[in-house]
């Protein structure tokens, strides 16, 4: 074996980031056996199948992942600060840009959506689960573990290097002849097969697990937004997947798709990646959507303006999101006639999300607005993403984007959209939920400083770049010199960047400090919610409601509250069906993540044992006859005593 291609060319920051993972390995596994926490660890987490802790699971990946990115970031800046800096070498430049966007978009955004559509969405419609919740628990461990086999390439063999978005021939071995992108194209498919079974899931469950008279136009905004964006899943994972396992062919076994010679064809790879990507943006962006529906409703006092208005305009730019594509390559030779199409088409997407943001303007007007720290982001972000929303229409220019293409501008522009339409979503839905799940809330004013250095800081960081861009600065343009006169701009959106970091720090040190003094809420109910996941207790029981609400208009908790004729909960409690735990999605996850390392190494015997295993695993889990169990009468009824009376069960 080969002991060198393990190697990463040894910097400080490699031997740094070496040391800091195996020092927090070996305090985790050390402070576990101190405090005798493997069973638990076990029993509660690692074998769970309910939506909620799963939720909660990829809500704490994704906050890992947001740091991790997130110091990636500080890294360009930093490196751009001034001119003809030496903090990184180009080579390392490339691979820290690289996995930013990866992590950002794919481990960070979607995970933390996708946790919070775990846990509030079978609440939001009355269920007591998701239609597969062992399938759920499949596409966690599936995500986490394609997450740590991208996350270990910085230190073992080498990070990705050809950009988030992978361009041939950039990305073969001609150009990138290290196991960098053989993670890339490993990774993703990993973790990418987990997201396509959770679209699957919460299809199904949004479509058949409805509480009784709960009809599609009486769901709530965010269960929408769920719904649309899972279809979008559906459709556009699986072209991801391909493309992947193509480049994985090119890269480990001499085919020649993507090449440039041999019948090859690199243009194939971008139209493949772009048919995925453009609607990924909408896959992030529509349940931000939902969420911010949710908190200008519950904030205003009123009802969400234009429901039906909304639902459609997401329904359309579901469908627009797969006309856009090749807008992100306007500069490659496609012809007038082709960028006229997709400058059209990019230029249509603006009107429904127009719309949206006017029936939040009409819902706000006259409203009786409480300014709490969800509210504040939601605020926040109708602005600037309309920066970003208008800099996107001068994109959309066929024309105009010659000068725009490749520059800081469009840096700017897609994180004037991806920050305020996704960060600041999660960020504003965190706090919206988090008493739901943890049954207390985090502290205002702490969250309000949070906010203030994060809104500020993100526009002092962003806002620049549109002016570097005009000025000629190009994307990942690792240095310069001091005549170019990009100097004094960079140094400002360093300045921002830190700002971010300390934004960011201090929402994390409000989670530690509500944790330990915040007062235990035991209303369920502290926002004075609309929809049904404030009817039932916080934290919620396993089972989540002890009898199936029933509903008869939009916004039934709060039509509950106003009408004492319109009850929701009428039938009486009876065993309740559960579904088991099981620790086969971990292994299999375990399993997985060995493949694809052995895979990126091209190590063929223990990848086809490892592959073997996977497939030892889906029948065992194919032939599992478990049906789980029931909760009796008599102990839902003890447990809900206990709930009301504010005791943990």
């Amino acid at each position: 074996m080969d002991l060198e291609k393990f190697k990463v060319p040894g910097e400080p920051l490699i031997y740094g980031a070496m040391a800091s993972i195996a020092l927090a390995t070996i305090g985790i596994i050390v402070g576990l056996t101190y405090f005798k926490k493997w069973g638990y660890l076990w029993r509660e987490w690692l074998t769970t199948v309910d939506h909620k802790k799963i939720g909660v699971m990829y809500i704490l990946a994704a906050l890992l992942m947001l740091f991790r990115g997130g110091v990636d970031a500080m890294m360009m800046r930093l490196q751009t600060a001034a001119p003809e800096m030496k903090f990184l070498n180009a080579q390392h430049y490339n691979e820290v840009f690289t996995t930013h966007g990866l992590i950002m978009i794919l481990f960070m955004a979607m995970p933390f959506i996708i946790g919070l559509m775990n846990v509030i969405v079978p609440l939001q419609i009355g269920a007591r689960d998701v239609a597969f919740p062992r399938l759920n628990a499949v596409s966690f461990w599936l995500f986490f573990f394609g997450a740590m086999l991208l996350n270990i390439s910085f230190v073992i063999g080498g990070s990705p290097d050809a950009g988030w978005s992978a361009y041939f021939p950039l990305a073969g071995l001609e150009f990138s002849p290290t196991v960098g992108n053989n993670y890339y194209s490993l990774a993703l498919q990993i973790s990418g097969i987990g997201t396509l079974i959770t679209g699957v899931n919460f299809i199904v469950t949004i479509l058949k697990m409805r509480a009784p008279g709960m009809k599609l136009m009486k769901m709530p905004m965010f269960t929408w937004s769920v719904l649309i964006t899972n279809i979008i899943i559906v459709f556009a994972f699986p072209v991801l997947t391909v493309a992947l396992a193509l480049m994985m062919f090119d890269r480990l076994f001499g085919s020649q798709f993507f090449t440039m010679a041999n019948g090859g064809m690199d243009m194939l790879w971008a139209n493949l990646f772009w048919v995925w990507g453009h609607p990924e943006v909408y896959i992030v962006i529509l349940p931000a959507f939902g969420i911010y529906s949710e908190i200008i409703a519950t904030f205003s006092k009123k009802n969400l303006y234009g429901y039906k208005s909304m639902v459609f305009s997401m329904v359309i730019i579901s469908l627009l999101s797969f006309l856009v594509w090749a807008h992100h390559f306007y500069t490659m030779g496609q012809g007038a006639m082709v960028n006229s199409f997709f400058s059209i088409t990019t230029m249509a997407i603006a009107v429904p999300t127009g719309v949206k943001i006017f029936n939040w303007l009409f819902t706000l007007r006259k409203g009786r607005i409480t300014f709490t720290t969800p509210m504040l982001y939601t605020l926040a972000f109708i602005p600037i993403f309309t920066i970003g929303g208008v800099t996107g229409v001068m994109l959309a220019m066929a024309s105009a984007d010659y000068q725009y293409h490749n520059t800081m501008f469009l840096v700017a522009h897609f994180h004037y959209v991806l920050i305020p339409g996704a960060v600041f979503a999660v960020i504003a839905g965190f706090h919206y939920w988090f008493p739901k799940v943890f049954g207390f809330r985090l502290n205002e004013r702490l969250g309000k400083h949070s906010f203030w250095w994060i809104v500020i800081s993100f526009n002092v960081t962003f806002f620049p770049l549109f002016f570097l861009g005009l000025m000629g600065m190009t994307r990942r343009m690792y240095t310069y010199s001091k005549e170019t006169g990009f100097g004094p701009l960079n140094m400002l959106s360093f300045v921002g960047a830190v700002g971010l970091a300390i934004g960011f720090l201090l929402l994390v040190y409000n989670i530690y400090w509500s944790t330990r003094y915040m007062p235990r809420d035991t209303t369920s109910d502290p926002w004075d919610g609309r929809t049904l996941e404030w009817a039932t207790h916080s934290p919620m029981p396993v089972y989540n409601f002890a009898v199936v609400p029933k509903v008869q208009t939009l916004d039934a908790f709060w039509a509950a509250k106003q009408n004492k004729n319109m009850p929701l909960f009428e039938d009486k409690i009876t065993k309740i069906h559960m579904p088991s735990n099981t620790g086969k999605p971990f292994i299999l996850g375990v399993i997985f993540f060995f493949l694809g390392f052995f895979l990126v190494f091209s190590m063929w015997i223990p990848a086809i044992v490892a592959g073997a295993g996977v497939l030892i695993m889906l029948a065992a889990m194919s032939f599992d006859r478990d049906h789980g169990y029931y909760i009796s009468a008599e102990e839902v009824m003890a447990t809900e005593k206990k709930l009301m009376r504010g005791e943990t069960v």
